[in-house]
């Protein structure tokens, strides 16, 4: 049985089954989601230092960082082919 893996940017990796939501980092409720996760240490930043561009809920209560836009890293969620 093979595990679908998520790119979600500089190679890292999230298991696709595991993730509730992709949202959006700009609005409060995601401000408040990634502060919250980040005093309980479930904050994963997967940026590499660059601007968060997506959030990625998991079941585990994790959240993690991504520099790809939300919709790119639903397409690949997906399986749909990217726009040149």
């Amino acid at each position: 049985m093979a595990t679908e893996l998520l790119n979600v940017g500089f190679g890292n990796v999230v298991v696709a089954r595991r993730i509730i939501a992709i949202v959006n980092p700009s609005s409060a409720p995601s401000k408040r989601l990634k502060d919250e996760a980040k005093e309980v240490r479930k904050l994963v930043d997967a940026t590499n230092g660059r601007r968060t561009r997506a959030i990625i809920v998991t079941d585990s209560d994790h959240v993690v960082l991504s520099a790809l836009q939300a919709e790119t890293l639903a397409q690949r969620l997906m399986g749909e082919p990217a726009e040149a």
